[in-house]
């Protein structure tokens, strides 16, 4: 066992999503964690107060006499951490390793698929919080209303199960729900089939219940690939079937038939379809996992969102003002998509391409990605560390979707720009800060700021 009660661990890049959760999962399972990372944020400061030993820069003596050294994706192989780790023979273990080690420790319930996978996995850990269990967690954000985004608790693990990098590759889940499956990370994929296959081997690998969304195209497929039982979940031809759906702005219900004859009513305090499907998801394989359906339906009800998912921050100018994380073609179609439902018929979309890569390789998929907006703006790309050798910028996203779009398209490349695009266009009911990385700070830059 890697990580037992008193081991030294330090983690290169401990300010990320997913690196965060890890460094407070270990603390709380009772290692000694420190961590680094390459500048000052909230949350190392969150961390420092849990009990996280943080720097900032990357700083060979940072290491100390750590047992164990991990690192976040973004970190490079010669980072002067790792390499001073080596050599003072600490052990390296990868994040995929670290999972797979998790999962010997604890049985893991997880959430996988290209994105909602935060949203549906506090879903989940709602429904075990509202059956009286203190499962353990990991994932991309806190969990409001329960905690923090790791924690060491009882059995079982709920897990967000990342495919970024092939972070699942050595994972074997004791129940897994499978969301969706979008052309991403193809820089270390290569291709959507590669993709696909990858979430398939988890599947197969998977020892217990496997539940799909099978509306999606990507799930649809991978479902079709495995040789095991998967349990389909959709809005018709599927085991599960969701009916009698409702989405106003703030909230959304629906109906949720099983082959047996077993029927849920969900109320929800989140909007949109794709919630709906998250939900239903998480309905089925938490039934699946063997909780009882008053647990189900409360847990969804108690689920008040997970942080920059449609998040409510405020009205400027009349308009109400939400962040979102969305940063996949697919996810920004869903997010606009539930505004629309919602009732807003002027929404202007301010987006944020997230990666030199993935814009190249997507930005003809963004193409169709707006079409539930009237306005769209789009700022240069949050290249998370990535080198740009050819020098490509957010225009050309905005151009892939200005060939198709037919209301006004602007290339906003700074924060200060998009304010200014918005102050000089006609007055939207609802605008949407999309994407990963820092649009949160073009919020910020309102004039005059938000009205609560």
């Amino acid at each position: 066992m890697i990580f037992k009660r008193g081991t030294r661990v330090h983690i290169v890049g401990v300010g990320g999503a997913g690196m965060s959760g890890l460094a407070r999962l270990l603390a709380t399972r009772g290692c000694a964690v420190s961590g680094s990372d390459a500048r000052a944020s909230d949350v190392l400061e969150e961390l420092r107060a849990a009990g996280v030993a943080v720097h900032v820069g990357h700083d060979p003596g940072a290491v100390g006499d750590a047992q164990v050294v991990l690192w976040s994706p973004a970190v490079p192989e010669d980072d002067a951490e790792l390499t001073a780790a080596r050599d003072r023979g600490a052990t390296l273990v990868g994040r995929a390793s670290v999972l797979a080690e998790l999962a010997r420790m604890r049985p893991v319930v997880g959430l996988t698929g290209t994105h909602g996978k935060t949203t549906a996995t506090s879903m989940l850990v709602h429904v075990f919080h509202a059956a009286g269990v203190d499962a353990s967690r990991l994932l991309g954000a806190p969990v409001v209303g329960v905690g923090t985004n790791g924690h060491w608790g009882d059995e079982p693990l709920v897990m967000e199960v990342d495919e970024s990098y092939g972070t699942f590759r050595e994972l074997e889940p004791a129940a897994l729900g499978l969301l969706n499956v979008e052309p991403d990370h193809l820089d270390y994929y290569g291709d959507r089939d590669a993709l696909e296959t990858a979430f398939a081997d988890l599947v197969e690998r998977t020892v217990g219940p496997v539940v799909a969304w099978v509306d999606d195209p990507g799930s649809r497929r991978v479902r079709g690939h495995v040789t095991r039982p998967v349990v389909s979940v959709g809005r018709r031809d599927a085991d599960w079937v969701v009916t009698d759906e409702v989405v106003s702005r703030r909230a959304a219900r629906f109906d949720l038939t099983g082959p047996d004859g077993q029927h849920l009513e969900v109320e929800l305090s989140v909007t949109g379809a794709h919630n709906v499907a998250n939900a239903a998801v998480v309905a089925v394989l938490a039934l699946s996992v063997g909780l009882a359906a008053e647990h189900v339906v409360g847990g969804l009800a108690a689920f008040t969102g997970a942080p920059r998912r449609f998040e409510f921050r405020g009205r400027w100018h009349g308009a109400d003002v939400y962040e979102d994380y969305a940063h996949l073609p697919g996810e920004v179609a869903a997010t606009l998509a539930a505004a629309r439902a919602a009732g807003y018929t002027e929404i202007a979309a301010v987006f944020q391409p997230h990666r030199v890569t993935r814009t190249i390789a997507l930005a003809a998929d963004f193409a169709d990605a707006f079409d539930s907006a009237q306005r769209v703006i789009v700022t240069d790309i949050y290249r998370a560390g990535e080198a740009n050798p050819t020098g490509v910028t957010g225009q050309l996203v905005a151009e892939a979707v200005a060939r198709s779009f037919e209301g006004p398209v602007d290339y906003a490349a700074t924060f200060d720009d998009v304010v200014a695009a918005l102050a000089a266009g006609s007055g939207p009911d609802a605008i949407f800060f999309l994407g990963a990385g820092d649009i949160a700070d073009a919020i910020g830059r309102l004039a005059g700021g938000l009205d609560s």
